[in-house]
């Protein structure tokens, strides 16, 4: 920069300008001196408006609430926020003589002073919550949310989301708040039209006199692109907890949406068979919840399923496919012989007894309600490595489905580790069962979603799917929403693809809600179908099919075929209106279109600089050579296009 913050080449204009109006000359440079520090001014006060929000956050009170619910003196228990660019180190320490019982840190209690339609987006503690809206309207995205389903305590009655919260400014600007490790605390980050709150649950632990506890470690940042900004979070969780690598994504076949709990052992046969045969990448062949009697019991098999559980897994392999399986292992039935022979176990109440989960919050969708088995207890620890090595050795399953994880992470309860809290409870187990499983896949369902962080290969991200439009468009923005994990933190599951009617109707989701009254809705159109599938293909994660495949038609079939293999890319978005997406391949690109809306509508696909051949990769019918950008004039209502577009060469007309 020059004088006054002219640049170098307003310089040497006033220079030639000087030479050849010398009269002038003072003119110009006096309006240049004046105005150029005005035209600084004026930038310097929108970057100020972009990150003042950061400027209160970091002068923001702390101060840390005891189990009586009073403020700790400072002077006693202190907070430090050790900063590092947009890195913070949180921790709290003990400077007085005696213990102190510490229910929560609030590490930033500040008035956020953001307008009141400052939208947001926010993580559930478990994947069946998402938010969004505003500040002063959050909306519940999800399906089950933590405050009405799961009863997890909102900190002061404020809407909390966990893990991250993002603030959409209005100036494009956009600040993501963050976590980048969990391995003890859980974030809360609180909030109302004024004000905004970020704690970290402490569960009433105590803390010694000259002890302190790490906070995990906290991010502020901003931008305007939303890619960049996940992508720095996420590249910072790595440093914490590093992705869990199995490629490439998963691809096969559940039993849930066909057979439902009363799959048999002929229905997983004949399933097994077709596939083999006619789509054999589907290679990983899941049967789902209903081949055990009771939760917890999981080495029996059920009595309505008509066989052997382990024989049917080893013809799976015969047939050059993979046995997978799904568990819940962190509940159990009262019924079960696990929770009969070993009550010690379980996660217990404030007088010692098993603590059912119906009496802290949501009891189980199946054969509940239900008990937790205590992730801190060394014998739960030593028997889910048994668990789990004996159906990867002796079964041969080499894909676990864990689901209702949840329960690990359960709030209100007392661990057999009375210094540990429920984060630690749920990663104690879970790392007892990576042990167990060996070199096996596992899928996340159900789970506390900041708590998985490094303990899982792939992460179921919505509600369970059903055959009705609804649940499409919804789970649909569901899976959106968080496609910016996959592939960074792990394989996003997006649930199945369904691509026939019918199904089963006896099933219930995962809030016990049965399913077969929802399957009364009027028949889905073709064209909602592909709108499912088109979200499938653009969430770029796993591809599990949930259809009676040996009754699916040939043109259902085809639009299976298009599907494969995932792209392990998610589409990118400029926002959550999610109406254009771009996955970017080696050799092309793929829009994904979509109208969300009842009624016809227009979308405009940007294209970038060149010439492009685009195709519909439905049909494969040529819709010809664009240039700039392609209009859809009128996209009907309930559907998606997938668009490939391969950039022509000089050579090409």
């Amino acid at each position: 920069m020059g004088i006054g913050g002219v640049s170098r080449k307003y310089f040497f204009s006033l220079i030639f300008i000087f030479m050849l109006k010398r009269k002038h000359f003072l003119f110009h440079l006096l309006g240049l001196l004046f105005i150029a520090p005005s035209i600084n001014c004026a930038r310097s006060e929108n970057q100020n408006k972009d990150i003042g929000i950061l400027n209160i956050l970091k002068n923001a009170s702390s101060k840390v609430i005891l189990s009586d619910g009073s403020v700790a003196p400072k002077s006693s228990v202190s907070v430090q926020r050790k900063w590092n660019g947009d890195l913070c180190e949180l921790s709290v320490k003990n400077n007085s003589s005696l213990p102190v019982t510490i229910s929560e840190v609030i590490v930033f209690d500040f008035q956020h002073q953001l307008p009141r339609t400052t939208r947001i987006y926010g993580e559930g503690f478990q994947k069946l919550s998402q938010m969004g809206g505003t500040l002063a309207k959050p909306e519940d995205w999800g399906t089950y949310t933590d405050r009405d389903h799961y009863k997890i305590p909102e900190p002061e009655n404020l809407r909390t989301v966990y893990g991250m919260l993002t603030l959409e400014l209005q100036n494009a600007q956009r600040v993501l708040l963050a976590t980048t490790s969990c391995e003890k605390f859980i974030s809360r980050f609180s909030f109302n039209a004024e004000r905004l709150r970020i704690s970290l649950d402490c569960e009433n632990l105590n803390l010694q006199p000259g002890e302190s506890w790490s906070l995990e470690e906290f991010i502020a940042t901003t931008g305007k692109d939303r890619e960049k900004l996940y992508d720095r979070l996420t590249s910072v969780i790595a440093t914490h907890h590093p992705r869990l690598k199995h490629d490439p994504v998963p691809m096969g076949w559940c039993s849930w949406y066909c057979f439902g709990p009363k799959v048999t052992a002929k229905n997983v046969s004949d399933n097994t068979n077709w596939i083999a045969a006619n789509v054999p990448e589907l290679k990983y062949i899941q049967i789902d919840d209903g081949y055990q009697p009771w939760m917890g019991d999981w080495l029996e098999k059920g009595a309505a399923f008509g066989g052997d559980v382990t024989k049917v897994l080893k013809d799976i392999k015969a047939k050059g496919l993979e046995p997978a399986i799904w568990v819940a292992p962190f509940v159990a039935s009262p019924q079960s012989e696990l929770f009969k022979k070993h009550k010690d176990w379980f996660v217990k109440d404030e007088k010692g007894s098993p603590l059912l989960s119906d009496k802290i919050g949501f009891g189980g969708w199946r054969l509940g309600p239900w008990y937790v088995l205590d992730g801190t207890h060394p014998e739960v620890q030593e028997y889910f490595i048994m668990l789990f090595k004996t159906m990867r050795e002796q079964w041969g399953c080499t894909y676990f489905k864990l689901d209702a994880n949840y329960w690990g992470a359960m709030h209100g309860g007392v661990h057999h580790d009375k210094n540990a809290t429920r984060i630690e409870a749920y990663r104690r187990g879970m790392q007892a069962i990576l042990k167990g499983a060996g070199n096996a896949f596992i899928l996340g369902c159900n789970h506390p979603v900041w708590a998985s962080l490094g303990l899982i290969h792939g992460s179921r991200s919505s509600m369970d799917i059903w055959r009705k439009w609804e649940s499409f468009r919804d789970i649909g923005k569901e899976n959106l929403l968080r496609g910016w994990q996959n592939g960074r933190l792990w394989w996003n599951d997006p649930d199945c693809i369904l691509l026939t009617d019918g199904g089963a109707t006896d099933i219930m989701d995962q809030g016990g809600a049965p399913v077969e009254s929802r399957n009364k809705s009027p028949k889905l159109t073709e064209n909602e179908y592909l709108f499912h599938a088109a979200t499938i293909y653009a969430s770029g994660g796993m591809l599990l099919s949930s259809d009676d495949l040996t009754k699916i038609t040939p043109e259902r079939l085809k639009i299976l075929k298009k599907l494969i293999p995932p792209t392990g890319k998610a589409a990118k978005f400029e926002n959550e209106k999610f109406e254009v997406g771009t996955t970017f391949l080696s050799n092309q690109l793929v829009f994904s279109v979509f109208n969300w809306d009842d009624q016809p509508t227009q979308r405009r696909v940007k294209l970038p600089a060149g010439k492009y051949q685009l195709v519909d990769k439905w049909t494969g019918n040529k819709i010809g050579i664009y240039e700039g950008e392609y209009l859809i004039k009128s996209m009907l209502p309930h559907t998606a296009q997938l668009i490939e577009a391969t950039r022509l060469t000089k050579e090409k007309k």
